[in-house]
């Protein structure tokens, strides 16, 4: 049995990408039979949240961890290590950027994107940080787990981290949650008339405005289409606001903050087409959940996107609103590219299950822990250590 500590911290909160992967790679490994879960959060202020948040028979440590001055000291030095709060582990996986020192533990982090080097603009003074704590689990011989070999590529050159040490493992999508019979929308007091949707946080690298300004261009082709915009307020909601309410069919645009897991499921099912205008992105879980509700995919070709969703999206160059209006009102107009698309999303979304992920963890877990072991007896100049 592999015992291993995991960061529960994205699962506190409103759930974002890196909350539904480490939701669902918790749930996957719980159930593999071959895995002991040691969670723990980095948290002060959201340690009781976690209660009943990750599944039976899986409980956090109950010492508390406190993210500020544990951040600033795993930036500087190798210690406080995981062990004090977890127990002996044989791993530990950091699954948001961070992942502490450890006593004997190999450690995993996952690095989701490097938005903290490509954007840093658009990124928070705690994303910036980053960088630093990254190199720091370098030196101490961290693996690091990218969700997309694009991803990957970057990480590599920019850290110089040499490319056996990075592991692609792709997440999974919870295709059954969101296949079925499309539903009628009432989460944003839907009006019946056909949707486009778009899921996600207001955040600048969203590019949800450029969303706004591509919906005013197809809206005047297409008089009884709105847009939906679902997610929790961002560093970008007050531009986003701004955007629609200078839009000419503001009337016709929604906006809606955090939804639960039931109304994504019933917004998805029901859309005619969905959006994602991203900047840049690692990997790109809501397409996969659109496709998963037999909805086709409008998407920009930023950073992981186009590896994830393959030939099942429509793909438009990044920052262009009149290729995203055209493709968006081309999938209204036109009835077998549509199908074409829906074929081809459910047929994408099999390739990503959480069984698959939680396997190409294990293996990444084992082989970070069976380095760690090899380079603890080549210290104690134990015979074939090499």
């Amino acid at each position: 049995m592999l015992r291993v500590a995991i960061d529960v911290t994205p699962l506190i909160g409103e759930r974002t990408g890196v909350g539904v992967f480490t939701a669902g790679l918790l749930r996957a490994l719980s159930t593999s039979g071959d895995c002991v879960i040691r969670p723990y959060a980095v948290t002060w202020r959201g340690r009781d949240q976690l209660v009943g948040n990750m599944g039976a028979g899986i409980a956090p440590g109950r010492v508390p961890m406190a993210a500020r001055p544990l951040h600033h000291l795993w930036r500087r030095f190798d210690g406080p290590v995981i062990e004090w709060w977890t127990g002996p582990v044989d791993v530990v996986h950091g699954t948001n950027f961070v992942v502490p020192p450890s006593a004997r533990a190999a450690q995993v982090v996952s690095v989701h994107d490097l938005s903290f080097v490509r954007f840093p603009e658009m990124c928070l003074p705690a994303t910036l940080r980053y960088p630093d704590l990254i190199r720091r689990a370098l030196r101490r011989g961290a693996w690091i787990h990218a969700l997309t070999q694009a991803m990957a590529d970057e990480i590599t050159e920019y850290f110089g981290v040499p490319a056996e040490r990075v592991r692609v493992v792709a997440p999974g999508v919870e295709g059954a949650v969101f296949g079925g019979p499309a539903a009628a929308v009432a989460a944003v007091g839907g009006s019946g008339r056909p949707y486009v949707l778009s899921l996600g946080r207001s955040e600048p690298r969203k590019d949800l405005r450029l969303l706004v300004n591509a919906f005013d261009q197809v809206a005047a082709q297409h008089p009884d289409v709105e847009l939906v915009i679902a997610g929790p307020d961002g560093s970008g909601e007050d531009g986003l606001r701004a955007a629609i309410n200078e839009a000419i069919h503001h009337d016709r645009i929604r906006r809606s903050g955090w939804i639960s897991d039931a109304e994504k499921a019933s917004l998805l099912r029901g859309a005619a087409v969905f959006a994602y205008p991203s900047v840049y992105e690692g990997f790109g879980i809501p397409p996969l959940e659109a496709m998963a509700a037999g909805v086709p995919v409008v998407a920009t070709a930023a950073g992981g996107v186009p590896e994830t969703v393959g030939a099942a999206a429509a793909l438009v160059p990044v920052g262009d609103s009149e290729a995203l209006a055209a493709a968006l009102s081309h999938l209204l107009e036109d009835a077998d590219a549509r199908t074409r698309l829906i074929e081809a999303g459910r047929a994408r979304v099999g390739l990503f299950t959480w069984d698959r992920c939680a396997g190409g963890l294990r293996t990444l877990y084992r082989d970070a822990a069976a380095s760690r072991s090899r380079g603890r007896r080549a210290k104690r100049g134990i015979p074939g250590s090499r």
